[in-house]
């Protein structure tokens, strides 16, 4: 199996082809601090299958590779997350005609900031996804989706209840934001703070078997 790494449309990003063409192909995006090898053997062992499209964030934070820029914790550039948002939608679609993935059936696999930027994508971008598997998201564009823009996509939202990072009502309406709409969105919340667990592998697995 080739794995493919270049730039594209502002982006660097790797590509590993897929061996089973009925498993959905995954939008890799990662944490701040990551790269955009990160996430590659936990979505193997999620969806051994699957095609994998991984970009880095092009934002630096003192060195720390980030999806979009933040003034503090929890403090968003709004205007950058916008625009970041929607550069990152032009990616995909580019990378998904280059490299012949069905844009149609990608769901997104992001942690923290990507799991962000993968919900903010699915609030603004809605064509850009086919669903979502967010681990640690919080709301930053507190802005429902277009009504009917995400009819028949399916979102999993998983935190944990000791997360220091995420205000704890925030799981419940970002939901409510994605459901506005029509997004079906499962949560699941483990006994964590905001580093994976094995549980959440667990929730992912049962999520794509759901769908």
């Amino acid at each position: 199996m080739k794995t493919t790494t270049a730039r594209l449309a502002g982006h660097h990003y790797l590509h590993l082809p897929g061996s089973d063409p009925g498993a959905p192909p995954l939008l890799l995006l990662h944490g701040t601090g990551g790269t955009e090898r990160d996430l590659v053997s936990l979505a193997q062992r999620l969806s051994p299958g699957s095609t994998l499209l991984s970009p880095r964030g092009n934002v630096s934070e003192n060195g720390a590779n980030r999806f979009f820029r933040r003034f503090a914790e929890g403090v968003f550039d709004y205007d950058d997350v916008r625009a970041r948002t929607d550069a990152l939608a032009e990616f995909i679609s580019a990378a998904c005609t280059q490299l012949d993935i069905a844009q149609n059936r990608l769901l997104a696999f992001g942690f923290s900031n990507g799991a962000n930027i993968g919900a903010t994508l699915l609030q603004r971008q809605p064509t850009a996804l086919a669903g979502g598997i967010l681990l640690r998201p919080m709301v930053v564009l507190d802005e429902p989706a277009a009504p009917d823009s995400l009819t028949g996509k399916s979102v999993l939202l998983a935190n944990g209840t000791f997360d220091p990072i995420i205000p704890a009502d925030h799981p419940e309406r970002l939901a409510k934001l994605l459901a506005a709409g029509g997004a079906t969105v499962q949560r699941h919340t483990s006994a964590a703070s905001h580093n994976l667990t094995p549980a959440d592998l667990e929730a992912a697995t049962a999520f794509l078997e759901s769908l």
